[in-house]
């Protein structure tokens, strides 16, 4: 949450040619509702059901950037699901530069509390090995411009022989 997900994931579909698909758009769309609505009606397992449902249906497209919330890793299946069908990059981001990104960002609704530090806290020890886990490439963006990221992502992805 607040690692530059979907700003890192348009730059980087601009500079690989590919068309950006953000999994949290296409549920609210689905939906005909924001996440946060959905939250407060089906609660976060509702919320989750929705997640993986659209994360199979995605992973299954090709010539795209897909960026997922962040907490579609928590589910085996959209790992799977993830890991199996393309490369997944970890974009790592401290929870302090995460509560900076994410203070005034009403759209979060796991955030929606008295203490959001304790919960990005919480949220990081359980994702983190996670996205270790599925992760192809970790990249660091720690106060680090958007631009240098995606050159970072790209020297990866040429590295492993994925782009040319």
């Amino acid at each position: 949450m607040g690692a530059g997900k979907s700003t890192i994931g348009r730059l980087l579909s601009h500079e690989l040619k590919l068309r950006f698909v953000d999994s949290d758009k296409v549920i609210e769309e689905r939906a005909g509702a924001d996440i946060p609505w959905i939250f407060d009606v089906e609660g976060e397992t509702g919320f989750r059901d929705r997640e993986a449902h659209i994360i199979d249906q995605l992973s299954e497209e090709d010539n795209q950037v897909l960026a997922t919330g962040g907490g579609a890793v928590l589910r085996a299946e959209n790992r799977s699901n993830l890991q199996g069908r393309g490369t997944v990059v970890y974009l790592q981001a401290s929870v302090a530069q995460q509560l900076e990104r994410t203070a005034r960002d009403k759209n979060r609704p796991l955030l929606q509390t008295p203490d959001p530090e304790a919960v990005l806290n919480t949220l990081m020890e359980q994702r983190h090995p996670l996205y270790l886990q599925v992760a192809d490439i970790v990249i660091d963006t720690e106060r680090r411009n958007p631009k240098a990221v995606v050159t970072d992502i790209m020297t990866e992805l040429r590295a492993q022989q994925i782009v040319k």
